[in-house]
């Protein structure tokens, strides 16, 4: 079930996210930053996430499984540099790898682009380490890559690439009945 996160969510979103980092980076980012990684950390800045919704439109859907636990999330908002085309962004989208490849991430997806739509962003990118496995989702998903640039995640340089999406009605009539 996809629904609109709340402040209850927090714990549960900070655990998938430092989980899904470490499942997903493990080889890409270096192991010492990933061990590193906290759920109280993680708590803590997405608390401060929450605090600033309202101010700058940022929104966060979860995904639960049958017994109501958060298994994924995502996190979208108008496009945070004003410096592209694209109006809407993707800021994050995380599903734990147990859940992965039954549809959570189209759903999550769904759901970002219909709430932008909602706030009038009709397009809409999101930026993802090149050498994540995941790329290949956005592609299929019709994203097109649009730049590449270089950032530094714990004292190593990566390659960020941005995929974008013209029209994000695309992206909507998915089946979602995960």
């Amino acid at each position: 079930m996809i629904q609109i996160a709340t402040t209850r969510d927090i714990p549960a979103i900070s655990k998938v996210h430092v989980d899904t980092w470490r499942s997903t980076y493990q080889g890409i980012v270096s192991d010492t930053y990933l061990e590193k990684l906290s759920y109280t950390d993680r708590e803590r800045r997405w608390q401060k996430i929450f605090a600033r919704s309202t101010e700058n439109n940022s929104f966060t859907y979860v995904a639960k499984n049958a017994q109501g636990d958060v298994v994924g999330f995502a996190n979208g908002c108008p496009e945070r540099t004003g410096k592209t085309a694209y109006q809407g962004e993707l800021t994050s989208i995380y599903i734990l790898k147990a859940h992965q490849g039954r549809g959570i991430g189209r759903c999550l997806l769904q759901a970002v682009a219909n709430k932008l739509e909602q706030l009038e962003l009709t397009s809409m990118l999101v930026w993802v380490l090149v050498e994540n496995p995941a790329c290949e989702f956005y592609l299929a998903r019709g994203g097109q890559e649009v730049c590449r640039k270089e950032i530094e995640v714990g004292g190593k340089k990566l390659v960020e690439v941005a995929y974008g999406w013209k029209d994000t009605t695309m992206l909507k009539n998915v089946d979602c009945s995960i």
